[in-house]
């Protein structure tokens, strides 16, 4: 009679391995795929993507057999299974571009082509009068506007959420009073081309595709004020303020619906700093960065780093961590100041008159500012200025009048600036109808387009 063997699992231990090892070889032969394309931040450059294949891959390979249409120039960066596609600084995107991704793997295997409609533009989005009060349209490429809202008898708040995800608006009741909404956009910045209309995802997609969803309650109860903030992961900060002496709340709204109420206490409006995780807070003696805690996005328990001085905040930089501030100084006159980690600010230009508006790109390679000079026939310009406050140009714009708070907003993909302004009364036969105003960032060339609103802004693509 046989004893037993010893080491019964042996055979079995060795059966897995050698399925292992032929699991392992079949897939070493299996070609690359693409597993995902999508935008990158907006630090990574006027127009970029992030894509991860199922393998490492060379960026030389995918430069020399991938193409751009039109034939931009344009780098691949990065090693691995990881790779960025950015577009040179300075390029201007004038029509959707036409993306074919190819290449091979450092075994020499090639990955499936697949072709991509890729448009980063963003579109205007506007409070527009209409008859019976106003409401909120979007501006395609093509020039045509479409309501994307009731009309409301007025629009006093609205704020585009960072992700191009939707808009958030305050609505004006009769008595006064305000009701808060989020109107749901999806739209595609990356389409599949090709016979197959498919992706690596395997779901089929339209190019242009737009579809806007009915306006959803941000808040049960009408407010008597409103402020909203977003940042580029498609979070909403709602401040609010009914009717009592408990009525105000600071809510935050994840992008994925859920709120959580902040204790935060501020000296006014809150802004969510742009890459998420952390606020603005003015106080009665500076502005005050607080960390949000790790279970809201943050990465630290909440911490505050105050920057002395009567600031404000005019505008935040595409690059994490760069801001441009307005300081009030005793004389009244005022500075444009930029914020850079771990630097004391810098100033960019102090002068007498009202700065209204500004924005920069990059970490504030380019500035640009609205200006209003002057007491008694006060005079609008725009004016560009490098990052160490030389002044690059300026143009004056006499027939124009500034709309208060309307903001100036950059779009690097086409080079281009947002604002409202009103036409100079010069006869009974101009409209005095506030314009929506695109300004060229390098000639400061202004173009109007219609029609009559009082806000206007960028509604980035998702």
């Amino acid at each position: 009679m046989s004893s037993p063997s010893p080491r019964p699992w042996l055979p079995v231990l060795a059966g897995a391995a050698l399925l292992a090892l032929l699991q392992q070889q079949l897939l070493l032969r299996q070609p690359p795929r693409l597993e995902q394309l999508r935008q990158a931040p907006a630090s990574s450059g006027p127009a970029a993507l992030q894509l991860r294949f199922s393998r490492p891959m060379t960026a030389a390979s995918l430069q020399q057999a991938s193409r751009l249409e039109p034939a931009l120039p344009h780098r691949w960066l990065g090693q691995g299974s990881s790779l960025l596609l950015t577009l040179q600084e300075g390029q201007r995107i004038q029509t959707p571009l036409s993306l074919w991704i190819a290449g091979r793997d450092p075994r020499g295997l090639a990955l499936a082509p697949s072709r991509w409609l890729w448009d980063p533009r963003p579109r205007v989005v506007a409070v527009v009068g209409v008859r019976g009060g106003e409401q909120l349209q979007l501006r395609d490429h093509n020039g045509r506007w479409r309501a994307i809202s009731p009309i409301w008898q007025a629009i006093p708040v609205m704020l585009p959420l960072g992700d191009g995800s939707g808009v958030a608006a305050a609505s004006q009741r009769a008595d006064g009073r305000l009701e808060l909404w989020r109107i749901p956009i999806r739209q595609r910045a990356l389409t599949a081309q090709g016979p197959s209309g498919a992706g690596p995802t395997g779901n089929r997609s339209t190019a242009g595709e737009l579809a806007v969803g009915r306006p959803v309650a941000l808040r049960k109860d009408p407010v008597v004020f409103a402020h909203f903030s977003s940042n580029r992961r498609g979070d909403l900060l709602v401040q609010s303020s009914g009717i009592g002496a408990n009525a105000s709340s600071t809510v935050l709204v994840r992008a994925d619906g859920r709120p959580h109420t902040l204790r935060t206490q501020a000296a006014g409006p809150i802004r969510l700093a742009p890459e998420g995780g952390a606020l603005l807070v003015p106080e009665t003696d500076g502005l005050s960065l607080e960390t949000l805690p790790p279970d809201l996005g943050g990465s630290e328990r909440g911490t505050r780093q105050t920057l002395p001085g009567s600031l404000d905040l005019s505008s935040f930089c595409p690059q994490s961590g760069r801001a441009l501030l307005v300081r009030h100084w005793p004389d009244y006159r005022r500075s444009l100041e930029l914020v850079e980690p771990g630097q004391a600010p810098r100033q960019l230009w102090l002068g007498p008159g009202a700065l209204l508006a500004s924005a920069c790109s990059g970490g504030g390679q380019r500035v640009w500012a609205l200006v209003l000079d002057g007491m008694d026939r006060p005079r609008l310009s725009v004016m560009m200025l490098n990052a160490q406050g030389r002044m690059l140009a300026r143009r004056d714009l006499p027939e124009w009048e500034a709309e208060p708070g309307a903001g100036l907003f950059w779009d690097p993909s086409t080079g281009r600036l947002l604002t409202v302004l009103r036409p100079q009364a010069r006869g009974q036969a101009v409209s005095r109808d506030a314009r929506t105003v695109l300004i060229d960032g390098r000639s400061l060339d202004i173009e109007p387009l219609g029609p009559g609103v009082s806000q206007a802004q960028w509604l980035p693509r998702g």
